[in-house]
């Protein structure tokens, strides 16, 4: 027996999408699969426990989403909390542990040798647990298993990256409680693609999913949509990097939804580039059912658009925002300030067209999570001992190391970064504003209306009032709320 656990404990909690893929992929091999699903679970522990004292899998495969909250000043570390569950499940089951998810790729061997688990996937499990599965009832040939990450004597190997070219991915959803996640949640995700071919300098999806676009089938995406429907989830999300690359891919997409009359069903939402984005692909979504786009902007200055490699003019941010606006889909502009070269000069630029465009919602994230193997890493190297480096952010001690969260804020910005970005909004309540930076130690979100979505009361209590949607979506309204008591409240499903 195969037992799969999801270990993510965010809240609100995010139903998890690829550990069902993995688990549906299993069971149609033939496999007895059992899963155990923490997020939903009062007591973690007595869960673990009570599962291990009535059954006995042979291999234990744990799901790790998030390795920090991505977010600074509060710059959560997850790590060590699956450290703590292997740790408890190793007193539970001689079973052999294997870790996979998107967080885990981004880190997998750092995280094998700090957790102790016998066994990582790096890139896509569906068919890689199965493989491991098999072999180690079989010929145990490790060698054999693609994105196995094991240990030997010497050292961790590292088995070439499980990135199949033509993902299928089982569409029946029906192996986790989503209709417990859509009502704690406010909505539930699907993938239409996998992997990144952008080169922006701060991404880690290349290092999870890989460079190369491998696309589902539009049909079989079309088929997860109505089984979500079927269980009475009409509120949905992508888990793509960006919806529109390749355009002809989303536009496919569209037309299957529109051709099975989805767009009438169902409301869901996209991460999207600012480009390519046309009258022709906003009208499809449109049409398709989309009803908010979270476009990642970075910046509307066109250096701070260099130095982030976005190939888009701040002209074509604001054609964006109006094909939204006449589609009537909801915008967000999603920045992110304080990169390499930024100064009060290039965000009150940026700042200024934000107000001037006119997006539904503008995302104000301060400070660059530096991630090992990027461009963004190759800056900060370059740049000197990161140690003393005045624009390196973090709430660890001893050498810098950015498996543990690590930010850059330009120093140019000066020692309060934050409160900077927050005359310069003004007030304007369609800007989520920073936080600024505590002391010492995670804490909530004080005063700040902010878009971390970790452990977010206000985005916890909306979604239990009944609002459905983004995040973002449901926030804006949510804040909207606080400062304007009688505003409109978030729409509900």
């Amino acid at each position: 027996m195969l037992t799969l656990i999801n270990t993510n404990r965010m809240q609100p909690p995010i139903a998890p999408v690829g550990l069902e893929y993995v688990a549906s992929a299993a069971k149609a091999t033939g496999l007895e699969v059992d899963i155990l699903d923490l997020c939903l679970a009062d007591d973690p522990i007595k869960a673990l426990r009570d599962y291990f004292a009535a059954c006995a899998p042979r291999l234990v495969g744990l799901s790790f989403r998030n390795i920090d909250d991505c977010f600074w000043p509060s710059a959560q570390w997850f790590v060590p909390d699956l450290a703590e569950t292997v740790r408890i499940i190793r007193t539970m089951t001689e079973a052999p542990i294997v870790i996979g998810g998107i967080g885990f790729s981004i880190f997998a061997k750092r995280i094998v040798e700090y957790t102790g688990a016998d066994f990582g996937v790096l890139g896509d499990g569906e068919v890689a647990i199965v493989s491991l599965y098999n072999e180690l009832q079989g010929a145990g040939r490790l060698d054999c298993v693609k994105g196995l990450i094991y240990s030997v004597e010497g050292g961790i190997v590292a088995n070439p990256p499980a990135w199949p070219m033509l993902p299928s991915l089982p569409p029946r959803r029906n192996l986790f409680d989503n209709i417990t996640y859509f009502r704690k949640g406010g909505q539930i995700g699907f993938e239409t693609k996998r992997g990144c071919n952008r080169l922006c300098i701060y991404c880690a999806d290349p290092l999870g999913k890989g460079t190369l676009l491998r696309l589902r089938a539009p049909a079989e995406v079309a088929d997860e949509v109505e089984a979500l429907l079927s269980q009475g989830i009409d509120v949905l999300h992508t888990c793509d990097a960006e919806f529109n690359i390749p355009h002809q891919h989303a536009m496919a997409v569209c037309q299957e939804f529109i051709g099975r009359g989805l767009g009438e069903r169902v409301r869901w939402y996209a991460y999207l580039s600012v480009v390519p984005f046309d009258s022709d692909l906003a009208a499809a979504m449109r049409k398709a059912g989309c009803v908010g786009i979270n476009f990642t902007t970075d910046a509307a200055c066109p250096d701070m658009l260099k130095t982030y490699r976005q190939p888009y003019t701040k002209e074509a941010i604001a054609s964006a925002v109006r094909l939204c606006r006449a589609n009537c889909m909801a915008a967000m502009t999603d920045l992110l300030l304080g990169g390499p070269g930024e100064t009060p000069e290039t965000l009150s630029e940026t700042l200024a067209f934000m107000k001037q465009v006119g997006p539904d919602c503008v995302g104000c994230g301060v400070g660059v999570r530096v991630y090992p193997e990027t461009e963004m890493a190759r800056i900060v190297e370059a740049e000197g001992d990161p140690a003393g480096n005045p624009s390196i952010r973090r709430r660890y001690n001893g050498h810098v190391d950015f498996f543990q969260p690590t930010f850059y804020i330009s120093r140019h910005l000066g020692p309060h970064p934050a409160r900077l970005v927050k005359d310069l909004i003004a007030g304007d309540r369609r800007f989520f504003e920073p936080m600024e930076e505590l002391p010492s130690g995670p804490s909530g979100h004080a005063d700040s209306k902010d878009h971390n979505y970790n452990d977010n009361t206000e985005l916890v209590a909306a979604i239990a009032a009944g609002a459905r949607g983004a995040y973002w979506h449901i926030l804006i309204g949510a804040y909207a709320q606080i400062r304007h008591p009688t505003a409109r409240p978030p729409r509900r499903a």
